[in-house]
């Protein structure tokens, strides 16, 4: 448990500015006297009330940009080389760590994917939901605890006075998930970050998960970036999609379009390694090889490899991000090609 230390105030929202912004930002980590690239030149917005999926294969580099978001990346061995992180118009690499922490749980909060990982084993759950709101808001012991009660209702946890006490052993995973979304959202934040949060959770309960999410997002008009690799979540929550590879983001794009119509052969080759209901009896196809060692990528293109449409030219040049329509973005040097094709 950290120590009860008052942060600093956050300063108010400059008027007209997107709820989150991220801006070319570039995320190298030291080791074993090797550059491995993480992160490379991601850019999106958030809006108020938005949410924004980050689907990629493990080792995209989703996880480790929303640590550099949050300011929780560990430095060294990581480094941000470059970039810009803005919260309301308010630039956020770079500050001091009291003042970080200032928006950190208070306005930008974010639910880890591994949630008996995250919740300290030896104190309570009502112990870890309290602390937000002593250190962040100064309450008392008995204010805090009715804090704690009231957001564990909210999450829909049963009997919440009563398992106030409990440990986070004696819950179960989709029980867990919810202690994370409340600590989460103790404080209503304007941007929640959800890491893979139903991940090793059963179909029904990641469906749960979701609709908590939902519901609670419309309750607070809060925006949130949505890191998955499952197709199948992002399809039902997400209003715009950022599809990233080896670190850089290959696509992006409103949700309806990209499902519909994808511009880059990789999303197409996600898209068509799912199981789809109006399509029973089709073969799935498998996108062949697997992703680039983020120390030695190759030149070029990063998915040129795997590339069934890839030429001399995706060898060679690294291709910019090309609009296709409104909105709609795809780093391939065919990408309008491919968005023409659609899905067949």
């Amino acid at each position: 448990m950290t120590a009860e230390l008052k942060d600093d105030p956050v300063p108010a929202p400059r008027p007209g500015a997107p709820l989150l912004e991220v801006d070319d930002l570039h995320v190298r980590f030291r080791v074993r006297d090797q550059d491995v690239h993480a992160v490379n030149g991601l850019s999106y917005t958030l809006a108020e009330g938005e949410t924004l999926a980050i689907l990629g294969e493990s080792g995209s580099g989703k996880s480790v940009a929303a640590q550099a978001v949050m300011g929780i990346l560990d430095m060294p061995p990581a480094r941000i080389e470059r970039g810009s992180v803005r919260l309301r118009g308010e630039e956020l690499l770079g500050l001091p760590e009291r003042r970080r922490r200032a928006y950190r749980g208070d306005r930008i909060s974010m639910i880890f994917q591994d949630a008996l990982s995250a919740l300290n084993p030896v104190f309570t759950v009502g112990d870890q939901i309290r602390e937000m709101y002593r250190v962040h808001r100064g309450l008392g012991r008995r204010a805090s605890r009715d804090k704690a009660v009231e957001l564990m209702e909210r999450v829909r946890i049963p009997s919440a006075a009563k398992r106030l006490g409990d440990y986070p052993h004696q819950f179960s995973g989709g029980m867990r998930q919810r202690i994370m979304i409340a600590m989460a959202l103790a404080l209503d934040p304007d941007v929640l970050i959800a890491d893979e949060p139903t991940t090793a959770l059963d179909v029904t309960v990641q469906a749960q998960i979701m609709r908590l999410l939902a519901e609670i997002q419309d309750e607070l008009r809060m925006g949130m970036v949505l890191i998955t690799h499952d197709l199948g979540v992002v399809a039902g929550v997400a209003d715009r999609i950022v599809v990233m590879y080896a670190g850089s983001v290959a696509e992006q794009s409103p949700a309806r379009d990209l499902y519909a119509r994808p511009a880059h052969p990789y999303t197409k080759g996600l898209l068509a390694s799912v199981p789809r209901l109006d399509r029973r009896g089709d073969a799935l196809v498998p996108i062949k090889g697997a992703p680039p060692n983020p120390a030695a990528l190759p030149p070029g293109c990063p998915f040129q490899p795997r590339c069934p449409r890839a030429e001399a030219v995706c060898s060679a040049e690294s291709p910019p991000l090309v609009t296709v329509a409104p909105g709609h973005d795809a780093a391939c040097h065919f990408a309008e090609e491919v968005y023409g094709a659609g899905t067949e």
